[in-house]
């Protein structure tokens, strides 16, 4: 069983070269991958399945046809399109899943999640975090006009910027006893995760035994994705593709 992981493409209509970058990566898969898992930020921003944008229509689109050619699809929230509904998961013919998740993987127990949870250290947006994942929050806030939901979502994104001039590397990055505690608690051997663009494999020390965390990379500048077979996982990157 062939399985691909993913997260953070940020995908965007001011950013076209994505989004060719990950039909171009579907297209490499398609008929050939039995998983896919999305391990959050597929979108830069997500207001509400009622207000697609031109690019989410194109993904939902090509993300159906390569569910229907064979490769069962899932899709897990992150810190940028956590309002990513029902809905729009059955466009993409995908189903949505909770973090933590454990799944079958490489013949081993393997936790996913979008890794935000791990950077206790940014004070400023774990408090943000708690607001805006609030049940109540998130009626209240979707059942505002678009148009307030997208000046709102313009005024968090350069707030975000703002905020992230002053924060070091190692506050943006993940907190080490949280990982720990994370690996502890769900005993797992293996943990993949996105958030951080910091792409790389680390082996967590947990006292007697060990938890390799594989960390995905950011669709930025070029592709990176997690492929698994029964027994190899490989993390790899490609170039985008020229238009």
């Amino acid at each position: 069983m062939t399985t691909l992981f993913i997260s953070d493409l940020h995908l965007e209509d001011q950013r076209p070269d994505i989004t060719r970058a990950f039909f171009y990566f579907l297209d490499q898969f398609e008929g050939k991958a039995e998983r896919l898992f999305i391990l959050g930020d597929l979108f830069e921003i997500w207001l509400g399945d009622d207000a697609l944008t031109e690019t989410a229509r194109q993904v939902s689109t090509r993300l159906k046809q390569f569910s229907t050619a064979g490769c069962r699809v899932f899709i897990m929230h992150g810190n940028r399109d956590f309002l990513l509904g029902p809905d729009y998961a059955r466009a993409c013919g995908a189903q949505l899943i909770d973090e933590p998740c454990i799944i079958r993987v490489a013949e081993q127990d393997c936790l996913l999640m979008h890794g935000d949870t791990l950077c206790t250290d940014d004070r400023l947006y774990m408090d943000f975090r708690t607001m805006v994942r609030n049940p109540d929050w998130q009626k209240v806030f979707l059942a505002k006009p678009i148009a307030e939901r997208i000046a709102f979502g313009r005024q968090a994104r350069h707030q975000s910027q703002e905020d992230a001039k002053d924060k070091t590397y190692e506050i943006l990055d993940v907190n080490e006893d949280a990982v720990i505690n994370t690996c502890k608690q769900h005993n797992t051997p293996l943990f993949v995760h996105g958030h951080t663009h910091r792409p790389d494999r680390h082996v967590v020390d947990l006292g007697g035994r060990t938890c390799e965390r594989i960390v995905l990379g950011d669709w930025h500048s070029q592709g990176w994705y997690l492929i698994a077979d029964e027994d190899q996982l490989e993390l790899k990157s490609f170039s985008f593709p020229s238009q």
